[in-house]
């Protein structure tokens, strides 16, 4: 059986036909089956008269053959209709949703190799999908991809990445939240210690059965840290007032007189219920309940969350 995507119907009903059959392949549940990166992948823009190239990867004494792949039907390919087989090569120009799928190189019936052809996905470089986050100076940091639309997403750290790369070192998900997101978590080698001149690169690429996506996202580390909520509070007696001690989160750096702290305490009155804030560790005696939280004193981050709120007694 020979696999031909042409539909010989006039040019503006086959185009329609197309159109309606890419929105059924994206709406259809179940059919975005890949959940891991194939070795090979290449995407192509949509009916790009420039061909993409996929390559056999493997020479051949005698005559090689390429099939397509999907819904676990195996077809010949023709070389009509936008397909050219070059040596063992196959260049593939128009790309649209039907020639979407893996394709495989033969020898006889030998299968040499094999490649995703996906859809190249536009981004929007107003809402990007990287969000990362650090709760300290340390080597590793946090990131969330936040599009659910995709099955498989891995991250990676530098130049290599953004340029996709063989060499890139990519990082699997660490995690995959219940709304279909993924969580990673990456290392660097930046000093804490160091003033930052460099921002890192983090690269995302993304797939489903039907498109790839590559993102960029560049930022200093120093713009990302947000301690976590703080270990431990104490109050003691000083005079009229309540001298409070913090301790920073396990996780913030050391030494604390290096990688210091600004904490801001809220506080409840007993009398009247009413609620103030501090940044100074002596608050009124006359108080309920208390929290706290802490940010950076240097570069001023976003603030931890808040503790749970602690009755005070004295």
């Amino acid at each position: 059986m020979h696999l031909t995507f042409g539909s010989g119907l006039p040019p503006e009903t086959a185009t329609l036909s197309l159109w309606i059959f890419g929105l059924l392949f994206i709406s259809l549940p179940g059919t975005y089956g890949l959940t891991s990166f194939p070795d090979n992948v290449v995407a192509a823009k949509r009916d790009d008269p420039s061909p993409v190239t996929l390559t056999c990867g493997v020479t051949s004494d005698g005559t090689t053959t390429w099939k397509f792949e999907k819904d676990g039907d195996i077809d010949d390919v023709d070389l009509v209709d936008g397909f050219q087989q070059e040596g063992c090569d196959l260049k593939v120009s128009y790309v649209d949703a039907p020639m979407v799928g893996e394709y495989s190189c033969w020898a006889g019936e030998r299968k040499l190799s094999s490649t995703h052809l996906l859809l190249d996905a536009e981004e929007d470089e107003t809402d990007s999908p990287i969000s990362c986050w650090a709760t300290s100076y340390n080597c590793k940091f946090s990131c969330k991809w936040t599009h659910s639309e995709y099955t498989a997403v891995r991250l990676g750290l530098g130049h290599d990445c953004s340029e996709g790369r063989k060499s890139c070192p990519w990082v699997n998900s660490s995690d995959q939240v219940p709304d279909g997101r993924f969580q990673f978590e990456l290392s660097h080698s930046l000093s804490p210690y160091a003033e930052e001149s460099n921002t890192l690169e983090v690269t995302a690429e993304a797939i489903n059965d039907y498109s790839f996506l590559r993102t960029t996202k560049r930022f200093y580390l120093r713009d990302i840290v947000k301690p976590e909520r703080p270990k431990k509070v104490t109050c003691l007696e000083d005079g009229q007032d309540l001298n409070v001690t913090i301790e920073p989160a396990s996780s913030w750096s050391t030494p604390h007189s290096y990688f210091s702290l600004e904490h801001e305490i809220e506080y409840v009155y007993k009398d009247n219920g009413k609620k103030e804030r501090s940044t100074s560790p002596l608050i009124p005696k006359g108080i309920s309940k208390l929290r706290v939280r802490s940010r950076d004193s240097l570069v001023l981050s976003p603030w931890s969350q808040w503790t749970a709120w602690r009755n005070v007694t004295y």
